[in-house]
């Protein structure tokens, strides 16, 4: 979902949400509390999740750690929810017979590293990937999910968002208290520069944090040379059309959707007319061009995104941990 502009500030609408919020907060402890003991699995379990509504990095966190245990020579498995897809499973994803329509945009592309389940009830998503011969489980979000007991739980910490105004939903972006997300966490994980101070709230309470960038692959020779027309249906997309300014893309005009918004071919089509009359090249995310029908992927440019690391020793340490 694409955050609300008064969840950045403490103003009078989110005090009007302040009752609305308080019940939430009080839904949020009850059902953790009505779920009883989580559930352990035999394998390990890593869960990637954040406390605000929105995107703030999780799937990129998420991937790079099913890349790096695979070098290790483990065989990691993705679980999700399956975000803006119709299934419920547990469904292992197939690539080459879903779309984003049955799955969701995150599960296709984690499915292309890893094997890849969605699953609205998480523990059977885990029980389902261990009898296919998980030998280790990534969680893309669920720290909020009660049901499995993580063996490691990163918070994933948007360094520019950071908390918003810090108020739970729908008063602001927080998807429960900070003190008590932090009390289940094992160490958060910042993305860009830490402009909020959140790295430093985490550390005074003795909280591991670690740090890291995204940084754009080698763009294509065509951001290079010719105008760009920049679209995207992502949390924050006032993220992705600065990042194409900063690598020096010539971008004539930008187009702002939905999160997870499915575009249809009708869509496309007014996209690529518009990028014709303006010589120009169609750019977007890899989210976005797993919501895009194949057939009319031509002539899209993917902006593909890595991460970076500040402490590559500290992001073993936690592998190490989760692991053993």
């Amino acid at each position: 979902m694409q955050a609300p502009h008064f969840w950045q500030t403490d103003g009078l609408l989110p005090r009007l949400f302040s009752p609305a919020a308080w019940a939430y907060g009080i839904g949020v402890d009850l059902r953790r509390i009505l779920a009883g003991e989580p559930s352990r699995l035999r394998v390990p379990i890593i869960c990637v999740g954040n406390i605000v509504a929105g995107g703030a990095g999780k799937t990129p966190v998420a991937r790079d750690l099913g890349a790096r245990l695979c070098d290790k020579g483990k065989k990691p498995h993705f679980l999700t929810r399956g975000y803006g897809g119709l299934e419920r499973g547990p469904l292992r994803v197939e690539v080459t017979r879903h779309s984003a329509v049955d799955v969701g945009d995150e599960a296709l592309l984690l499915a292309r590293l890893c094997p890849t389940w969605v699953a609205a009830d998480r523990l059977a998503g885990c029980r389902a990937a261990v009898d296919d011969g998980a030998e280790v489980i990534v969680m893309d979000d669920g720290f909020q999910n009660p049901s499995v007991c993580k063996d490691v739980s990163l918070l994933v910490v948007d360094g520019e968002y950071g908390l918003g105004n810090q108020r739970l939903i729908p008063a602001g972006p927080m998807r429960e208290r900070t003190a008590d997300a932090l009390k289940r966490a094992d160490a958060v994980v910042v993305i860009g520069v830490d402009e909020t101070g959140f790295r430093r709230h985490a550390e005074n309470v003795g909280m591991p944090c670690l740090r890291a960038d995204m940084k754009p692959e080698e763009p294509a020779e065509a951001f290079a040379v010719e105008p760009i027309i920049a679209f995207t249906g992502i949390g924050r997309p006032e993220k992705f059309f600065r990042t194409l300014r900063e690598i020096g893309c010539d971008v004539q005009a930008t187009h702002p959707y939905p999160d997870h918004f499915p575009f249809r071919n009708d869509e496309i089509k007014r996209l690529k007319e518009e990028a014709r009359r303006n010589d120009a090249v169609l750019v977007t995310t890899e989210k976005d061009a797993a919501r895009i029908d194949p057939t009319a992927r031509d002539g899209i440019e993917v902006l593909t995104i890595t991460l970076q690391w500040e402490d590559e020793a500290a992001l073993d340490d936690v592998l190490r941990t989760a692991l053993n």
